[in-house]
């Protein structure tokens, strides 16, 4: 074998490895939560949910021949960190897609860098009517609107026998966007609205809020907010003597993590909530909430973070389902894809409708929506 030879079938050899080297590469998915900051316990919950879905796909043999590989950006509970996440996943990590950010406002932070660099994003979590509205085709939205979340609330009012209600919400996109939506509807079911208060999402007294509240007189305070706050909102209105029924919207706050923080306080509370770990054969989808919930005890994460943590599952889910139906990893077939899924989800099958400007709409899932009740420090399902 002469040195050209030689020096031929090196070079071959070099580009066969580089091209089994290549094969094997994981497919990379951006995910960017809070992992510290005002809204960290939820953020991690979410995290620990898409870490359970990762670790059953590639168990599974991943998708199209290849594992996947969550990259994780911490955002910090803030939008301008959130931005900074985005750019960092999408530029030096060179993520296909993404999954984010938890709050509306993180979310809308993020979304103008989805559109510079056309890169898709499934939300698991926000709810902002803004999010899907605003005409960003790069956003693929699988949990409810707070427009859809108070539509499903309307026949409750009645049921409820609630005739004047009050608001106490955080005051950004989340928050705001919830008591429009359901003061709307309220008042549409002929309820009277009451004060509507606001707080700092890192405030930690809602003294003067509660004592205006008290005041109002009405049958129930409608809260939104992260379950931190929420925690703190109903040990300071149990001891301010608050005698309105307390319902929290947005289903990010967990009656598990509730009943463990606030105790005694947390009785005769409502929560709307978008998965019932303590009922999995309510779901449509039974034998999937059945098999996450036993994967999540076997990681003995928090019981409390089971109605988040199903966000991270469902969003895996969804984002390699579009990966596989693009048939490569490549950010324009699977913003395409991800038009066509439809997976079996723990709130409910998932698949997209459109909402948004024609041209540039956005994708928004339509889930299931569900009451319950603490009672004697047990959740139970309305």
């Amino acid at each position: 074998m002469n040195a050209t030879t030689v020096k031929f079938a090196l070079a071959a050899g070099a580009m066969l490895l580089a091209g089994s080297a290549a094969a094997q590469d994981p497919i990379k998915i951006g995910v960017t939560q809070p992992l510290t900051g005002a809204f960290a316990a939820s953020g991690n919950y979410v995290t620990q949910g898409a870490r359970i879905a990762e670790e059953e796909i590639n168990k599974a043999g991943g998708v199209l021949g290849k594992k996947i590989q969550l990259i994780v950006e911490d955002n910090k509970s803030n939008p301008t960190e959130a931005v900074a996440t985005a750019e960092k996943l999408i530029v030096r990590d060179k993520v296909p897609v993404m999954m984010g950010a938890w709050s509306s406002t993180l979310t809308l932070a993020v979304m103008p860098k989805l559109e510079e660099y056309k890169v898709p994003m499934v939300v698991e979590t926000s709810s902002s009517g803004k999010i899907t509205t605003s005409g960003n085709p790069y956003i693929f939205r699988i949990s409810p609107t707070s427009e859809m979340e108070a539509k499903a609330f309307a026949p409750l009012f009645k049921k409820l026998n609630l005739k004047k209600v009050d608001f106490l919400s955080t005051n950004n996109d989340f928050g705001l966007g919830a008591a429009k939506e359901f003061a709307e509807v309220a008042q549409k079911e002929g309820v009277q609205i009451g004060v509507r208060e606001t707080m700092d999402p890192k405030a930690t007294d809602f003294s003067a809020q509660l004592a205006k509240i008290k005041a109002s007189g009405g049958d129930a305070l409608l809260v939104t907010t992260a379950v931190e706050q929420a925690t703190l909102i109903l040990k300071q209105a149990k001891d301010q003597q608050l005698a309105a029924r307390i319902i929290t919207t947005g289903g990010s706050v967990s009656p598990d993590q509730l009943i463990e923080q606030a105790g005694a306080a947390a009785d005769g509370s409502y929560h709307l909530v978008f998965f019932t770990p303590w009922v999995p054969d309510a779901v449509k989808n039974p034998d999937v909430a059945k098999k996450f919930v036993a994967l999540w005890n076997e990681k003995k994460y928090a019981v409390g973070g089971l109605t988040e943590g199903f966000r991270g599952w469902d969003g895996i889910h969804v984002i390699v389902e579009g990966i596989r139906v693009a048939g490569n990893a490549e950010s324009e077939a699977i913003t395409k894809a991800l038009w066509n899924v439809k997976v079996k989800g723990l709130n409910g099958d998932i698949a997209f409708i459109k909402q948004g400007p024609p041209g540039k709409e956005s994708a928004q899932n339509v889930p299931a929506v569900y009451l319950v009740k603490i009672e004697n420090g047990k959740v139970v399902r309305q």
